[in-house]
């Protein structure tokens, strides 16, 4: 698909009200992976497409630590990179570039992203096999990880089109060298994806490092899939990775509710 032109967003109206429980979600995942010690330095980003008539979406302010991200300080930025709403921060253009990519090309399903430079999933990024069938928790990816070469730090335009083209109809792509990437429709199942992802990772590096890792048959590995989805599939009227999510909410509420400010 060509994004040279972005996708014309669903002509809805402007919720307040919906835009701010997305920046309280939004700024609560940017402390879980604080809390999670997925972070490296200020850099990686989550973000989350605005609800509305126009293409805007959330991202973090570019210079502060994960654990300093709060609702009302997100920025607000557009797909070419423009701010829209006065912010005392910038934003990280190479964050921009990789996220702006999939924000133009698919505004009604892929409306988070989630991308990573841990040390597991930099570790995974780096090998030739890739992510491999050693978990139950890799079995969401079974068939349904994407790769992406590495071209640098994402400071090129040109370089969206081949992450959207890489990415196809995936939502989890490893960014090869470089780091993890997930997508989905909003932020708590966007996040449970990332927590499957990386603790895949995790358990990959920790199995090799102990010896020979058993890979589960693709038969297996299917079924287990399949028994997933469908799980999944009965969670619809909460919503995928929303039981998960407000659980992890209550723990950030205990530890420092200020996220929500």
């Amino acid at each position: 698909m060509n994004i040279t032109t972005p996708v014309k967003a669903r002509e809805t109206e402007y919720d307040a009200d919906a835009e701010w429980d997305l920046r309280v979600k939004l700024a609560a995942a940017y402390r879980l992976v604080d809390y999670f010690g997925w972070t490296e330095l200020i850099y990686g980003h989550l973000t989350a497409r605005v609800p509305g008539p126009d293409i805007h979406f959330l991202i973090n302010p570019y210079g502060l630590n994960y654990d300093e991200v709060t609702a009302s300080n997100l920025v607000k930025i557009d797909v070419d990179g423009n701010i829209v709403e006065d912010s005392r921060y910038p934003v990280n253009y190479a964050g921009f570039v990789i996220h702006s990519a999939i924000h133009m090309a698919n505004v009604s399903e892929n409306k988070c992203v989630m991308h990573t430079h841990t040390r597991a999933g930099m570790a995974i990024a780096a090998l030739r096999e890739g992510l491999q069938q050693i978990s139950m928790t890799s079995n969401p990816f079974h068939n349904r990880v994407a790769y992406h070469e590495y071209e640098g730090p994402s400071h090129d335009l040109a370089e969206r089109e081949r992450l959207l083209a890489d990415l196809g109809n995936n939502r989890a792509m490893i960014l090869r060298n470089h780091g993890l990437l997930v997508v989905g429709r909003n932020v708590p199942e966007t996040f449970l994806r990332l927590y499957q992802l990386e603790r895949a990772c995790q358990v990959q590096v920790d199995a090799a490092a102990a010896g020979t890792p058993i890979v589960i048959p693709d038969e297996v590995a299917a079924e287990s899939q399949r028994q997933m989805d469908a799980f999944s599939a009965r969670e619809t009227n909460q919503g995928v990775g929303a039981l998960e999510f407000a659980a992890l909410m209550r723990k950030l509420d205990k530890i420092d509710p200020s996220y929500k400010n």
